[in-house]
């Protein structure tokens, strides 16, 4: 979530200088021990604590993925690791670099390292954002650690970067701030030369708010304060670096007149919300889904992705028990894709609503999970040689599709046939029809065409 949910009092709480940095860059830690939370991933001896110290084993310093919610250290930490010892600092961000970007700064790299011996820290905010190409353009430097890659990241690296980049760093798991921890840093902020150098006193119970409305984020806890800062001025009516000026609880809930919605797009809550969201729909609660449908589009989440989420929850979740689900699904999808917000909320709600009153089955789902383990088991065996294909010169000669059964010439279309390979013939049971729905039809059907199909084989 950014920082301009919060009330728009840019003045920095200092007097009427305007060209001070935000707060929260102000107070960025300089070293380690100015670090809030995170103690177990900067314990000494970990990763990131040996490379922000500047040691390295035997082929030097290891990249790092830094993967956590918005306000908890990203780029602090990175800004640490560059301090070490004769290193150069570049940073990008994925939002507006690319290929080219990358490239520049692996040659520049490279340059000083022959020419200077100083290694080159990249920290690249926002990794995900990188397609698998431009994530590909970094694995050479990587590699040859021509330079220390941190990269900062909301989603989940697993699905988010490579394999290539994550088997060449270490992933550091970074968490949202305790209370106590937000506390001590507002604390701090308040009374710091370089914050609001002890010009305003908090109230408790501001102080408290502060606290409350931070949910674990340190960039937000401080440019809460910030502005909060200037409501007190304002009420106050002077900018005077000599007067001390009182924050109030009304100061901070002026300040953060927007309730900001727990939920960032690209952090935990994304998937915490998602994940309840597709529960709900499970659990047919049509009030709990439509709740977390809102909170996503009140948040900004794109109406593709939610949509996207209620197509697969369709066949996953409700699969044959009502195969129109999934055609409401994809028709609300496209319908979402040529319609947009605002109008494509009501879209949304009817594929949700849909999907929550549907009988569930999840046989489709177990069934394919089912196939994909044998696949995976190493299950496959070869292709029966009367299904093979026989499209292209010299397949008669090897025997392809010789004892084909047309299965159009069977009675009612369907006759005995061996379709699977050797290796599952009398194994493979994946599809188990449910009693709920519509599928509960098939449930006879599917027992009687595997009699005949599998009666014989050829």
């Amino acid at each position: 979530m950014t920082d301009d949910l919060f009330a728009a009092s840019a003045d920095l709480g200092r007097g009427a200088d305007d060209t001070l940095p935000p707060l929260a860059v102000r107070m960025r830690p300089r070293n380690l021990d100015e670090v809030r939370g995170q103690k177990s991933v900067l314990r000494p001896g970990s990763p990131l604590r040996r490379l922000i110290e500047g040691a390295g084993g035997a082929a030097g310093p290891v990249s790092a993925i830094l993967w956590g919610p918005p306000g908890t250290g990203k780029t602090t930490l990175a800004h640490l690791v560059a301090s070490a010892t004769n290193r150069r600092f570049v940073e990008l961000s994925a939002i507006n670099a690319g290929v080219k970007d990358v490239r520049a700064v692996l040659e520049q790299a490279v340059r000083d390292k022959s020419l200077y011996g100083r290694d080159t820290v990249l920290f690249l905010d926002e990794i995900h954002r990188f397609s698998k190409a431009q994530q590909d353009a970094l694995l050479p430097g990587v590699e040859n650690r021509t330079i220390i890659l941190v990269a900062a990241t909301t989603e989940n690296p697993s699905f988010s970067i490579i394999a290539p980049l994550l088997s060449r760093s270490v992933t550091v798991t970074l968490t949202s701030l305790d209370d106590d921890d937000i506390r001590d840093l507002v604390t701090d902020a308040v009374a710091d030369e370089r914050g609001l150098a002890g010009r305003f006193e908090l109230d408790p119970d501001a102080l408290d708010h502060l606290v409350r409305i931070a949910g674990g984020d340190a960039r937000r806890s401080l440019t809460s304060l910030e502005a909060a800062a200037g409501v007190a001025e304002d009420r106050a009516g002077t900018r005077d670096p000599d007067q001390h000026v009182t924050i109030s609880l009304a100061d901070t809930e002026q300040a953060v007149a927007t309730a900001a919605v727990r939920y960032d797009k690209g952090g935990d809550q994304h998937y915490d919300v998602a994940s309840a969201f597709i529960k709900s729909m499970r659990g047919s609660d049509v009030d709990a889904a439509l709740h977390y449908l809102a909170r996503m589009l009140e948040a900004g989440e794109d109406p593709r992705f939610i949509a996207r989420r209620v197509v697969i929850s369709a066949s996953e979740e409700i699969g044959m028990a009502d195969p129109t689900a999934l055609q409401t699904a994809v028709a609300a999808m496209h319908a979402v894709a040529q319609i947009g917000m605002p109008e494509a909320r009501l879209v949304l709600a009817q594929a949700v609503l849909h999907n929550c009153l549907a009988p569930k089955s999840n046989a489709t789902y177990a069934a394919m999970n089912a196939a994909i383990a044998d696949v995976r088991a190493g299950k496959i065996g070869v292709v029966p040689t009367h299904l093979r294909g026989t499209g292209y010169a010299g397949a008669k000669a090897l025997g392809h599709g010789e004892g084909y059964r047309y299965t159009h010439d069977e009675p009612n279309a369907v006759g005995p046939q061996q379709f699977l390979p050797d290796v599952l013939v009398g194994e493979a049971d994946y599809y188990h029809p449910s009693d709920r729905g519509w599928e509960a039809t098939l449930g006879s059907r599917w027992a009687s065409l595997r009699e005949t199909i599998r009666g014989r084989t050829k």
